[in-house]
């Protein structure tokens, strides 16, 4: 009997210890799998219009599950703040004067190493779906279908592989559609994956999907607090052509096109093109919604601020609403990868080519250095390492996605890629990090008349320099002045600040590689191309 019980205790001990084993290999297998990546990027999508940023404008659950579920970066920031200039930076991890692509004008070289190429070499199958605004048959896909230029939002224009084809319907639904028959049914279920997912919105002219025309009717939406900002102190600001009261179009930007043609706007027929593209039953939705507000506004009579605050509240229902047909299609994306299995072992990015104001300094659009657009939202998600709640406060940049996606991938990261990996920073294993940030704008004279500028950022200190027909510094105490209302440049309290700041500015320029030289060479160009006399 003795013998029989040593026998069944041995037998348990085997059996144990298979189980064991097995669950240890199938531990390993899980570590040892190569992650898919879905990288969603819309455009100009400020953070302050994502709920999970707290700033109460809106909802969009489906963008904050990503948040729940992973991380949320609370100082995320570009090195450009407009869009082609800012994707390039993406998708090379190298800043606008080294990749090449400093404004909208300029050539965009595809030839040039990016990470889709390298993961593309690593055995991924690759795909780009929607907007990139980079001119060229893009490099480093095997299946890309994206927009011409900025795209349309209603019966839009997408280059499939290379051939123009037109889609009936909505943009973002449109591309969600691409991306997720993509998924089902050209995607190779054997191998990892990166598609990159872009949607147009919420790009100007903000023009929201039938089904969305009404939400938020009875929100009236406060300007910000230095909405009517008069930016004293501050002649760049005071200079540029973003201004929601001077310079948003009634027709163009704000939808007012009366069919008896009274409202006359610069921009009217370009509205009217858009307008045109929309089928009967689409137009007659839009009309049923934008007259009875058209002849309202017409007997209105609106002037000085009481126009401005209407003007902000149109802007602000039409950009929101574009916003809550992304946060649809991010949805469905993230349904899909639950449904099939494959949401444990993807990595989810969210984010924006950039910031956009909503109203703050009496502004809409971008490219300036202060937060609004200069900060942008990023979200990620990637159940096999990132833990759900995950809080970021650390400075990141759009330069680090390249390299962290080749990371999780396993790949080698080349050494001239100037981004770092965020993988170890959301593992919380990064002992250090970058104390400060550098940032670079190029067009002008150009669009919205912004100054061409570049700057460094820190934890708390901003330094500022605009130039080329201004010669204008600006410093500002992010702590004490979160809305960089007063510039501190030359005031003797803040001396040894603004002398930290210049050598912080010197060095990262010289890290990064930019000069005086590279300036002059991307002035030229940029002139060239907009046949500008020098």
């Amino acid at each position: 009997m003795k013998n029989v019980s040593i026998i069944i205790i041995t037998l348990l001990m085997l059996c144990f210890s298979c189980k064991e084993d097995k669950k240890e290999a199938v531990v390993v297998e899980k570590e040892a799998q190569t992650p898919n990546i879905v990288f969603i990027m819309s455009d100009d999508h400020a953070y302050q219009a994502i709920s999970a940023y707290g700033y109460g404008l809106n909802n969009t659950p489906n963008i904050d599950r990503i948040a729940k579920e992973g991380a949320i970066f609370n100082r995320g920031f570009v090195t450009n703040s407009i869009c082609a200039p800012s994707r390039a930076v993406m998708l090379t991890g190298k800043h606008s004067f080294i990749n090449g692509k400093v404004d909208n004008v300029s050539p965009f070289n595809w030839d040039q190493d990016n990470f889709a190429k390298s993961l593309q070499k690593a055995g991924y199958q690759t795909a780009m779906i929607g907007k990139i605004h980079l001119d060229g048959l893009p490099q480093g896909f095997d299946y890309s279908n994206v927009l011409p230029g900025q795209g349309q939002y209603y019966s839009p224009e997408f280059i499939e592989n290379g051939i123009k084809k037109t889609y009936p319907g909505y943009i973002t639904q449109v591309t969600t559609d691409i991306a997720l028959d993509w998924l089902e049914n050209k995607r190779e279920k054997d191998k990892p994956f990166l598609m990159l997912y872009h949607q147009k919105a919420p790009h100007r002219t903000w023009m929201p999907e039938e089904k969305y025309l009404t939400l938020m009717d009875s929100v009236t939406f406060d300007p910000p607090a230095n909405f009517f900002d008069d930016y004293e102190g501050r002649p760049a600001a005071a200079a540029q052509e973003m201004s929601i009261l001077e310079d948003m179009d009634l027709v163009y930007d704000l939808k007012m096109l009366d069919k008896d043609g009274d409202i006359k706007t610069k921009y009217r027929g370009m509205f009217q093109r858009k307008y045109d593209r929309m089928t009967e039953e689409q137009k007659a939705a839009w009309d049923a919604y934008y007259d009875p507000i058209i002849a309202d506004f017409k007997s209105k009579k609106l002037e000085g601020k009481e126009l401005a605050i209407w003007k902000y509240n149109r802007y602000m229902h039409d950009y929101i609403r574009t916003i809550q047909s992304v946060d649809d299609g991010v949805g469905e994306v993230l349904d899909y990868l639950k449904a099939n299995g494959l949401e444990e072992n993807t990595i989810v990015v969210y984010t924006s080519d950039q910031g956009f104001y909503l109203g703050e300094h009496g502004w809409f659009d971008k490219r300036f250095m202060y937060e609004e657009s200069f900060r942008t939202p990023i979200l990620m998600k990637y159940p096999n390492e990132i833990k759900a709640g995950t809080v970021i406060n650390e400075l990141v940049q759009n330069l680090d996605f390249a390299p962290t996606f080749l990371d999780y991938a396993g790949v080698e990261i080349p050494k001239d890629i100037q981004g770092e990996s965020l993988r170890k920073l959301v593992k919380g294993e990064a002992s250090e990090w970058r104390d400060a940030i550098y940032y670079t704008f190029y067009e002008f004279p150009g669009e919205h008349r912004v100054k061409r500028h570049h700057g460094v950022r820190t934890d708390r200190y901003k330094l500022i320099h605009f130039y080329y027909d201004i010669d204008q510094w600006e410093l500002y105490d992010l702590e004490k002045d979160p809305s960089e209302m007063h510039n501190l440049y030359n005031n003797p309290e803040y001396s040894s600040v603004q002398e930290d700041m210049h050598k912080q500015l010197e060095r990262m320029r010289t890290k990064y590689g930019d000069s005086d030289e590279l300036d002059k060479k991307s002035l030229d160009h940029y002139l060239d191309a907009k046949n500008i006399n020098h």
